[in-house]
């Protein structure tokens, strides 16, 4: 086997999940986009490394897949202390959460993924841990009952999430550093690409980035998802380089158009606009006509039809915007011209 066969084949010798991980950015100068973001949490660090002390707890914000569990660890990489991660639907008790405070070590990033899914009763451990290093817990039932307090090395709770309007005030309050993440620009997104596709060696000219990037939906995790499946278009139907060809081939067989739809992006719309004339239409009506959950329409698909113009929110539901029509091919009601228009 040459060394060149050996160079392109080596990326398939390693699992999925694998790859995934490796193409997460590892130090805060990998990161690209969030510029702003970037900057605040570069001065916290800096800050917080020559103090000797724990970082702030950081609450992270914004649609999946924009790089919130990246930047955790990150921020746990720059600070070289421990990154310990969990999520909230995994924090059952009082005690699954004691069991993670008090194996902590000194200065640790502790990292709750959806934590806008942890149970309101459960919140309140939390608090003392975060402000005052302290855990109480009861030992014993009834008359003979007696709280007892451990103490808590200094730690930074970093927490995920998709929807911060779930979170109690007192929760989010205790967050020193709050920020949410922005979706990316086509040029940030083609940077992403060609950072992804050199880890894999991925043969890749600029046209080929920029044609993935386009159809990303402003996330990075679409766009390398994207990439691998080009990548495999291309070495099978082409010849083996993401070319603005490869990509446009490959993402039109993915179902994934110009816009960056996919199919049920297009299911949604076309449910909207012809089954109910354009809305407006309950969520739960909705999700039971296109047969998908309706959690998952409204924080996975939802957010990027709002912010493509192709929907908008009503006080009765959800309803197509003229370019929903337009972008489908479809003309609107009459009765819903005078609304749309």
């Amino acid at each position: 086997m040459s060394n060149e066969t050996a160079r392109v084949q080596t990326p398939y010798l390693v699992p999925e999940d694998e790859l995934d991980r490796s193409l997460r950015p590892r130090r805060m100068g990998d990161f690209v986009g969030q510029q702003t973001l970037r900057e605040q949490l570069s001065v916290a660090l800096e800050a917080s490394r020559a103090r000797g002390e724990a970082l702030d707890h950081v609450l992270l914000a914004g649609p999946p897949g924009l790089g919130k569990t990246s930047l955790a660890q990150i921020l746990a990489a720059e600070l070289e202390v421990p990154f310990v991660q969990t999520a909230g639907p995994a924090l059952e008790r009082k005690g699954d959460i004691a069991a993670f405070l008090t194996a902590l070590e000194p200065r640790s990033v502790f990292f709750v993924d959806e934590i806008h899914r942890l149970a309101r009763a459960l919140e309140e451990t939390f608090y003392p841990a975060m402000e005052d290093h302290r855990l109480p817990i009861t030992v014993g039932a009834g008359a003979g009952a007696r709280v007892v307090t451990l103490e808590l090395p200094p730690f930074t709770l970093v927490g995920a999430t998709t929807r911060t309007g779930l979170l109690t005030t007192p929760l989010r309050d205790r967050f020193g550093i709050q920020a949410r993440l922005e979706p990316y620009s086509t040029s940030e997104l083609a940077a992403i690409v060609r950072r992804s596709a050199s880890i894999l060696q991925i043969g890749l000219d600029e046209a080929g980035a920029l044609a993935i990037a386009a159809r990303s939906r402003g996330t990075p995790r679409v766009a390398n998802r994207l990439l691998k499946r080009v990548r495999d278009f291309a070495e099978v139907r082409m010849e083996g380089i993401v070319t603005a060809e490869a990509a446009s081939a490959a993402l039109e067989l993915l179902e994934v158009d110009e816009r960056g739809l996919d199919r049920l992006d297009r299911e949604i719309l076309h449910a909207i606009c012809a089954k109910f004339e354009g809305g407006p239409v309950g969520l739960s009506t909705l999700a039971v006509a296109v047969g998908e959950e309706r959690d998952t329409i409204e924080d996975v698909y939802e957010p990027y039809l709002l912010k493509e113009g192709l929907i908008k929110r009503t006080p009765r539901g959800r309803a197509a915007t003229a370019a929903a029509f337009e972008h489908l091919g479809l003309e609107p009601p009459k009765r819903a011209e005078a609304a749309l228009f």
